[in-house]
Order: C-alpha cells, then structure tokens, then sequence
C-alpha cells in the first residue's frame, strides 16, 4: 500500500530549455502543471542525458513526438502548422495534445488557441499578426512575461526563480481562459436561442449581462442588444460592432445623445430614466428594463 502511495505521489519531469525564457515555454510549463494538478518537478537544462528521464520534453531536444510527450518545433524540417498557416512552437504542440482534456470541449480548446495559443506560437516563430500604424506597438503578452527575465543590468543567477514565477501567472492566465471559454460556449447558447425566439430581431433582450461580442457578429439582423447591468442594477443598450476586433458600430448611437447625462439625456431621447450615453455613441444607459428598449427604439429610428 505505501509503495503504491509513492507512485501515486511521484512528481512528473518537465524538462524544458534553461537560460532565456519566452512565453511559449511558460505557458507550455502552465499547461502541464495543470495537466498534473501541479504534481510536477521543472528541469531546465540542455543536457541531452537528461532528456531521456523527462515525462514530457519540451521546446527542447530536437524531437516532436507526441506519443513520447516530446514537444520541440526548432529542428530542422519541423512544419508542422494550423490550416491558417501559423506554425505550432511548444505550447501550442502541447495544447494540441492536451486541451481537449483541460477543457472538456473541442469548442472551447479551439478558440483558445485560436486567440492566446496560436499568438503565442506566431510570436516564438517570427510571425506578424498586427500591423503597427503609428509609431508605437501593441503592448502583447509576450511583452508581459519578458520583462520577468532579468535585465542585461541584473544577474542572471535567479532566472530558473522568475522562470517559476512566470508558469504561477501563466497557469492563473490559462484557468482564467479555460473558465471564459467554457462560459462564453453557454452564452453562445443562451444568445441563440433569445434570438431564435425574438421577433424584431434588430433588438434582442437579453436576460442576463452574457460574454456577447463574438457570437453578436453572427446575427444579422441585430443592431442593438439591450441587457441587465448587474452592478448597478441598471439596464444597457449596446451597438453591435461590424466586426468584433474593431470599433466600427452596425449603428451608432444617435450623434445628439453622445456624452449626455441625466436630466439632458432625458430632455433629448424623451426617456425619463436615461442616465448615460457614451461619447463614442455605442453604449446608453437607463435605470430600467423599459427604459431601456424605449432608447434601443428610438436609436433605430433616428
């Protein structure tokens, strides 16, 4: 019984790179942690003796085989890539092979590589998804998690410390993820379904304050979506966006309303719970359910 104690306590061996540090061995460490419940031992190293006694080797030792748990993408003649064309690196090889498991839905692991694995990847791989059009740069994840590498002004004697710090923030990152993914497949759902059974399908109502700006894309017909604001008890109308990555409206909000609170809001849409229009005209706020739909209304006819 004690023997069978010890292997059920026995901590897999990671092994991945040690020196430098990037996101994608982070998170392919996080995954894997996870994967283990934590259960797990990190080696750092570019041994190739040691490569043989790792559970899973990773970004490292010239090898993709994932029946064997070995995940590098540096050797040569390594192509293997999504149908997009970007190309896997270590977190990705391991999300591949493990993310249905941690999620428990394909949906969910494809949309979370799709927007945090597979930038990730394109960033280890020299690949640019983000066109820069002023003179400065998007600030990305990556970003985050070099500047928990030392400085060319500090030692480099603590790095396997901050490596570890990293996985920490990169395993709470990746639950949080898989929790918004999971939920937001159950939003998908519930959105469908008001939607399905709304008749003036330019405004849906919704019950509840759902993740909403992707599956809203989908619907057509909708410009605006009326929701409860559960913090402060009020009621929203939103604009849908053309497209969910940008700020272009379906509609805007009325040009007059933008920026107007209270009692001039009131005067102006004849609504007399308004509280509050967004100066960018894709947001109003009213105190009620009613309120509400009577400013969603009115905005589809100015």
């Amino acid at each position: 019984m004690s023997f069978l104690k010890n292997i059920f306590k026995q901590k897999k061996i990671l092994i991945t790179h040690n020196g430098t540090f990037h996101a994608d061995d982070l998170f392919a460490t996080a995954t894997l942690s996870i994967l283990n419940n934590g259960n797990i031992k990190v080696v750092r190293t570019r041994d190739p003796e040691m490569f043989e006694k790792g559970d899973y080797v990773y970004d490292v030792g010239g090898i993709y085989d994932p029946e064997k748990n070995k995940f590098d993408h540096h050797q040569k003649g390594f192509d293997e890539k999504r149908e997009n064309g970007i190309i896997y690196s270590s977190f990705g090889l391991v999300w591949k092979k493990f993310g249905l498991q941690l999620t428990g839905s394909e949906k969910a692991m494809l949309s979370i590589d799709k927007h945090l694995v597979a930038p990730i990847d394109a960033g280890d791989n020299g690949i640019d998804l983000v066109e820069n059009k002023y003179d400065i740069s998007q600030y990305l994840i990556q970003d985050f998690f070099r500047i928990i590498r030392p400085t060319w002004r500090e030692t480099d004697a603590g790095i396997d410390i901050n490596f570890l710090r990293g996985v920490e923030i990169a395993k709470e990152i990746l639950l949080r993820e898989i929790t918004y993914a999971k939920d937001a497949i159950l939003a998908d759902e519930a959105i469908l379904s008001i939607y399905q059974n709304t008749k003036d399908k330019r405004v849906i109502i919704l019950d509840k304050n759902y993740a909403k700006k992707e599956i809203l894309e989908k619907l057509i017909e909708t410009i605006y979506v009326v929701y409860p604001r559960e913090t402060d008890h009020s009621w929203g109308v939103e604009a849908i966006r053309k497209d969910f990555r940008s700020f272009e409206n379906k509609k805007n909000l009325p040009n007059a309303w933008g920026g107007l609170r209270d009692k001039e809001l009131q005067n102006i849409t004849g609504v007399s719970d308004a509280v509050f229009c967004h100066k960018a005209l894709f947001m109003i706020v009213s105190k009620s359910k009613e309120g509400a739909i009577k400013l969603a209304e009115k905005a589809l006819l100015a």
